[in-house]
């Protein structure tokens, strides 16, 4: 299928700020680039949705709690951006529309950013926050995260197993980043796909583990797609873009965790590329593909 014209159009928007060299210019000329784009992008916030930014034991976050007096179930949100870029701005809208459509209470987490904090830094900030959620939002919590966020939702609830620690109700991974197979199907046939390339991954994964040798790159935690037993994780909500390096990851996982009797539903999106709920407002298959991730939310959250 070909690339949705809408997606076409977001692209070209989004190279022209950032070009394909952009993972070459100095840190905070790639941070200042990204958060600029994804301001450009933003789109209003939706009405009743009270927001507030916090902190716990050092690591801050965005609170989205949408109207109504009940308890909400909570959304453990974590930023796409390679580990590298992003924080609370540029995932802002997208996360206030997430906690008004599927009714949750979403904290969506500033983790400390790679090269500057290799995993486990990121790892760290995640269990933190997740043990806020469960004393002060509620003990039912959903992990989600686009991209690098989708590879921290994963790795929490593999850490959590490994702890013995009480597991997450469920998982939403938005086109995910969970392993370092640069030769899969995937990587080879949209090297240089739009919105993110292999060499883009290449670079990224590169500042989130260390160079290669460094024991992060055996750790399951940090690429889940390492694990040999994911038995005990809940049920997962996958949805990966066509014209995308990390489409083989995301599904390499799901059968890993159906292979484990763990129900995982897949939407695969054949016109999109990587980033396209960013794209949600241009493209018409984007916008009923953030849908479904809003609906798994709900339907993961409230049971």
């Amino acid at each position: 299928m070909n690339l949705d014209p809408g997606m076409i159009a977001f692209n070209a928007e989004l190279s022209a700020q950032t070009p394909a060299e952009a993972v070459t210019w100095p840190l905070d000329k790639q941070r200042t680039a990204w958060n600029a784009v994804c301001k450009q992008f933003s789109a209003p916030l939706p009405a009743g949705i009270t927001v507030s930014d916090l902190e716990f034991e050092g690591v801050k976050f965005r609170l989205y709690v949408p109207a109504g007096a009940e308890p909400k179930p909570g959304v453990l949100y974590f930023h796409g951006g390679g580990w590298v870029l992003g924080g609370p701005d540029t995932h802002d809208d997208m996360c206030a529309e997430m906690a008004a459509g599927a009714d949750c209470t979403v904290a969506l987490v500033e983790y400390r950013l790679a090269p500057e904090h290799i995993h486990p830094a990121q790892r760290e900030d995640a269990l933190k926050i997740w043990h806020w959620m469960r004393e002060n939002i509620s003990k039912n919590i959903v992990a989600a995260g686009d991209s690098a966020g989708g590879q921290m939702s994963a790795g929490l609830a593999l850490h959590l197993k490994a702890l013995g620690l009480p597991q997450l109700n469920g998982l939403v991974l938005i086109y995910p980043g969970l392993g370092a197979d640069f030769s899969s199907p995937s990587y080879m046939r949209n090297a240089d796909a739009p919105s993110l390339s292999r060499a883009d991954m290449i670079y990224y994964l590169t500042s989130f583990l260390g160079p290669e040798g460094n024991p992060n790159w055996r750790d399951e935690t940090a690429l889940p797609n390492l694990a040999q037993d994911v038995s005990g994780l809940p049920p997962a909500f996958i949805t990966v873009a066509g014209y995308d390096p990390l489409h083989d990851d995301g599904i390499i996982f799901a059968e890993k965790l159906r292979a484990a009797g763990i129900t995982c539903e897949v939407r695969e999106e054949p016109a999109l590329a990587h980033s396209y709920m960013r794209a949600r407002n241009m493209s018409v298959p984007a916008r009923k593909g953030f849908d479904a991730i809003v609906e798994a939310l709900r339907s993961l959250s409230h049971v």
